[in-house]
């Protein structure tokens, strides 16, 4: 059996970045492939830039790929690296295979290559990153919804302003993962090139794309039921405050009112 494999790199970019910058840091114009997606063909790799703020770099040799980083103002040593968020990801060269691919959740393995093909699996393992990011992202709000529910038994106007940062960055959050990013999303050119959706199709079902929006989904649901929940019981405590400021308040007026009542007969 003839085969060959080459390495997909996706990384998640600590910055946003467009393409433009991109092209700069290469030295030569990327081409645009898919809806916000650009792409390069240079020597014997592939650097492939999507709308999610992932960059896909296929067959890059390491050296190649720190300057290209570094190029980016992204510290990019080897160890740094474990630090961000990127998933790598195997891609397979045999003639031999009897249909046009196969896939796993660690490979796949192709039947010719093409830069469509390239780009495709690129923009897929870029889906996958960006729910990972969000996945880790959520993760982080939910233990500070819980801190502010575990507070909610007390009441301060500063817990009022933080409640509804926090609502605000959930609204945020969800405009980026349903509305910007439009993860789950396929591009339209796959409604025209069957193969292309095909292969789509079964490498988002392999790495789980549409099971884990789910729960990005739900999670970020009920993180925004919880912090709804806080907010009205802060919003009631707020009331309840309101109203003795203003019970107090009237009784002050009549205890003022009284001693002015009273006043002369005391003098007197």
């Amino acid at each position: 059996m003839n085969t060959a494999s080459t390495e997909l790199l996706a990384l998640y970019l600590p910055k946003p970045l467009n393409y433009k910058r991109l092209q700069l840091a290469l030295g030569a114009e990327m081409q645009k492939r898919l809806e916000g997606t650009y792409y390069l063909r240079k020597d014997d790799f592939i650097v492939v830039f999507t709308q999610f703020n992932v960059l896909a770099m296929v067959n890059m040799p390491p050296p190649e790929r720190i300057a290209l980083l570094q190029a980016l103002g992204i510290d990019a040593a080897e160890h740094d690296m474990k630090q961000m968020v990127y998933q790598d990801y195997n891609i397979c060269f045999d003639p031999a295979l009897t249909s046009p691919f196969t896939v796993s959740n660690e490979a796949i393995t192709l039947q010719s290559a093409s830069d469509l093909n390239m780009v495709i699996i690129a923009y897929v393992i870029a889906q996958s990153v960006a729910l990972d990011v969000y996945e880790q992202k959520l993760a982080d709000y939910s233990e500070r919804s819980r801190t502010l529910i575990e507070d909610s038994d007390s009441y301060s106007l500063f817990k009022r302003t933080r409640l509804a940062r926090f609502a605000k960055q959930l609204v945020l959050i969800r405009h980026d993962l349903l509305i910007d990013l439009y993860l789950l999303d396929k591009p339209n050119i796959l409604w025209d090139n069957a193969d292309a959706e095909a292969l789509y199709n079964s490498l988002a079902t392999a790495l789980e794309l549409s099971d884990r929006f789910e729960v990005v989904s739900y999670k970020l649901g009920s993180i925004k039921d919880d912090i709804i929940m806080v907010m009205d019981i802060t919003n009631h405590k707020h009331s309840s405050f309101l109203e003795w400021i203003i019970i107090v308040l009237i009784a002050v007026e009549i205890g003022m009112g009284l001693i002015e009542w009273f006043k002369p007969a005391f003098l007197h």
